[in-house]
């Protein structure tokens, strides 16, 4: 269970872990009286997905009014596939180094590994790895304090800060430990002055061990087209990509991901329609995908349960109905399937027998849409 950012900081808190000094706002009147104690705010979308600054998310201010304003504009908004019923209100930091700091579980070595660097602010992933620090610790040991130590030596920190750092990462462990997490990360970690200050939280609760974190809140993790597939009986989470993807069965969409992955794409989307989707199920389906507004569409269908001339009509239908504007490509082999190549012949769209070059041509697709914006 992912916690939003001010819930995280709560937590930071309350295990005497340095955080910006602020207030979460539901309401527009909240953020003004917050802006004007602080002065010079930031006003940051809770929401639980990363990239929030790209998408509008997070906004200055020093004017109260403004900052109502602004929380009016927010809350409610759409973000990232995500609707913001909250903005958290901080003070602006002067930051002077920004710093990354995690906690989360190795599951290669089966234990908990600390990820450390010099290189804050940005996603860990387009740090060098030979810029992270890595230390993984012995569950039956813990944290000791020469580890500390040692990674608080490997960052090259300011002597000044080393106290500090060593002070704070004991007790992010301890939070970690104690509160069954899978990842606990701060991202910037900032240099403010002589302080290191927690200036964001990700805050991830394994599930299974919900049972014993009794006073933790419960947070609803779907985004809206996530919540819509649960209704419809579907399996949909949203990604980051521009490539629409629909399959039928868990393990060939994460296949169709990896291969997009391979040609140089990126999915918007993991959608398994079912081992027996039939024709509404598939219509559903893809009415979901196009609401992401994809730069092009792959559907990916092994016809075992599933009878490919099924899915051909609830394709055809939807092509006929709608105005699809995106390259859609389509791998349809299995039960019926020259019936289903036949009737996805009838509305111009010419489906592959092979995963791969489906999926080769939906990426270079997708480029090309891109390129023609």
């Amino acid at each position: 269970m992912k916690l939003h950012e001010y819930m995280g900081k709560d937590l930071f808190q309350r295990y005497g872990i340095p955080i910006p000094k602020g207030q979460v706002a539901f309401t527009p009147e909240q953020a003004a009286e917050t802006t004007a104690r602080l002065g010079d705010v930031v006003i940051k979308s809770q929401i639980l997905s990363g990239k929030r600054g790209k998408a509008g998310g997070i906004r200055f201010t020093k004017d109260p009014v403004e900052a109502a304003r602004i929380t009016d504009e927010l809350i409610g908004s759409d973000l990232r596939g995500f609707i913001v019923q909250a903005v958290l209100v901080e003070e602006k930091l002067a930051i002077e180094k920004e710093y990354y700091l995690a906690v989360t579980i190795d599951r290669e070595n089966r234990c908990p590994v600390i990820l450390a660097s010099a290189s804050g602010g940005m996603d860990i992933e387009e740090v060098d790895p030979s810029l992270i620090v890595t230390y993984l610790v012995d569950p039956t040991i813990g944290l000791m304090p020469f580890m500390v130590r040692e990674i608080s030596e490997a960052l090259a920190l300011p002597s000044e800060l080393q106290k500090q750092f060593q002070d704070l990462l004991q007790k992010l462990f301890a939070l970690f430990s104690e509160l069954d997490a899978e990842l606990v990360e701060i991202n910037p970690l900032v240099q403010s002055g002589a302080e290191l200050i927690a200036a964001d939280a990700k805050i991830t609760i394994d599930e299974d061990a919900l049972y014993r974190q009794k006073d933790l809140p419960s947070v609803e993790e779907r985004s809206a087209a996530e919540a819509s597939a649960k209704d419809l009986g579907l399996a949909f989470v949203d990604l980051e990509g521009d490539i629409g993807v629909m399959a039928n069965g868990a393990g060939i969409t994460m296949a169709t991901l990896d291969l997009i992955d391979y040609y140089g794409g990126a999915a918007a989307n993991f959608l398994d329609a079912g081992g027996g989707a039939g024709e509404e199920a598939t219509t559903k389906a893809l009415e979901l995908v196009l609401e992401r507004k994809p730069n092009a569409i792959l559907i990916n269908i092994f016809g075992g349960i599933t009878r490919c001339d099924d899915v051909a009509r609830a394709i055809a239908s939807v092509k006929r109905k709608k105005s699809i504007e995106v390259p859609l490509v389509v791998r349809l082999v299995g039960t019926n399937q020259e019936e289903g190549w036949d009737i996805l012949s009838e509305v111009g769209i010419q489906p592959f027998s092979a995963m791969h070059e489906a999926a080769k041509s939906a990426v270079e697709l997708a480029a090309r849409e891109r390129g023609s914006v």
